[in-house]
């Protein structure tokens, strides 16, 4: 399974973004998908996670109301929307693929290569 992300920028505080992560190969091996953020100096934190069916979603508290994760099959996509967005949202975003719907980073077992999130006060 190969993941690509792609969507991150400067935005100022208030702003949205959507990112977006494409999947290539077997995903039906690897069919939840979940998004991460690490910011610098800090360790990798979940942000949302959705099964392969799109019923259901998790979210970080620190997101919740603001961000959504949903997906495309069709189009082997998984998408975050970020509404208002705040400096402390800053970080590099990944998107991974496992067996089970978590939020711990260590169980899923494929990464795209993260895209920058920058937001500005």
């Amino acid at each position: 399974v190969q993941l690509q992300a792609s969507g991150g920028g400067l935005v100022q505080a208030g702003g949205s973004l959507r990112l977006s992560c494409v999947a290539s190969g077997p995903i039906f091996s690897r069919p939840n998908m979940g998004w991460f953020r690490q910011a610098p100096g800090k360790e990798r934190a979940f942000v949302a996670a959705i099964s392969w069916s799109g019923t259901t979603t998790y979210s970080a508290d620190s997101v919740k109301g603001r961000f959504t994760i949903s997906r495309d099959n069709a189009k082997n996509t998984v998408y975050l929307q970020m509404n208002s967005l705040k400096p402390e949202d800053t970080a590099v975003y990944y998107c991974a693929a496992g067996q089970m719907l978590t939020p711990s980073p260590p169980m899923y077992d494929y990464w795209g290569q993260g895209t920058l999130v920058t937001v500005s006060s």
